[in-house]
């Protein structure tokens, strides 16, 4: 229940990527609200500094040539398509085509996008591990990744915190990212370094983290305070 508080004020974000992408997830980025019916690609519930990016829809091999790649191509432009006009089902249909017909690390971010509107988050998070399989460097895949696990039925912190890590690794400016990690470092106890990710958040331009600085460095003073009236009471007795 702490967990699910904590992170009510995360900034959500699945974005797609490779011509939509909806960071659940920079939009959820990204993260960790429950999806609500989506009016737009826009993820669930974003804060007002979300934003909606868009990549490539091309792969590094892609070749003008390969009739496979260029009908799993068009798959995942109307995929995009449906999924600006709100038909989350059928760009989910249009992405798993293109998965079908050429596995590719953008196809299946997508189709994770769609399972996390849908609230099918065990597909979401296998869509995500398989889109990072393909492209580990991807810090909106991991993000997002890390959104489904906060929300699914059974929450993984401890998963979504790894993932959080990487893609902060992977953009160490993305205040989006530094403001989420910070928030599921707050809900797991680890208050100095979700202090430190939430003043990173600030630097970098999240103006709300300001109000989370000041409540997790009044919890941290106030453990400090306890600790020192503990160590006092033993020392009278």
């Amino acid at each position: 229940m702490v967990l699910t508080s904590l992170l009510r004020n995360l900034a959500a974000r699945p974005r797609t990527v490779s011509v939509a992408r909806l960071r659940p997830l920079h939009t959820l980025r990204r993260v960790l609200q429950p999806p609500a019916s989506p009016q737009s690609p826009r993820t669930p519930s974003a804060p007002s500094f979300a934003r909606r990016r868009w990549a490539t829809s091309t792969t590094p091999h892609s070749t003008a040539s390969d009739p496979a790649e260029a009908e799993a191509l068009q798959c995942l432009e109307q995929g995009t398509q449906k999924l600006e006009e709100g038909d989350v089902q059928a760009a989910k249909d249009l992405y798993r085509r293109s998965v079908e017909i050429k596995r590719t690390a953008s196809a299946l971010f997508n189709l994770g996008v769609t399972h996390y509107h849908l609230k099918e988050f065990e597909e979401a998070i296998s869509a995500w591990k398989d889109s990072i399989a393909l492209q580990p460097n991807s810090p909106d895949a991991h993000t997002n990744l890390a959104s489904a696990y906060i929300i699914s039925p059974v929450s993984r912190p401890d998963l979504a915190l790894q993932h959080l890590r990487i893609a902060s690794s992977l953009a160490p400016e993305d205040a989006e990212i530094a403001f989420n990690l910070a928030a599921v470092l707050e809900a797991c106890g680890q208050l100095e370094e979700a202090l430190a990710q939430y003043k990173r958040s600030k630097e970098y331009g999240v103006e709300r983290a300001a109000m989370h600085i000041r409540n997790v460095s009044a919890k941290i003073l106030g453990q400090r305070m306890k600790t020192a009236e503990d160590s006092g009471k033993k020392s009278d007795s």
